[in-house]
């Protein structure tokens, strides 16, 4: 068993990702629950939101972690 050394990650990096996290995987699985309950257009809105959310982290990380 190894373990990962996680002390040199930046604690601003940390809490961004964390809340860009759960921003996009909360919307995904609010896309998919709105799926099932047959309102579509609210799920693809939400599945909009998470790509946009994703394209803003992958933006964040480039400009300023990069």
């Amino acid at each position: 068993m190894s373990l990962v050394d996680v002390s040199s990650v930046d604690a601003s990096l940390f809490i961004l990702g964390v809340i860009f996290l759960l921003l996009i995987f909360g919307l995904l699985s609010m896309g998919i629950l709105k799926m099932f309950q047959q309102r579509f257009r609210t799920g693809w809105l939400c599945f909009g939101g998470a790509i946009v959310s994703f394209s803003v982290f992958m933006f964040v990380l480039n400009r300023w972690y990069l």
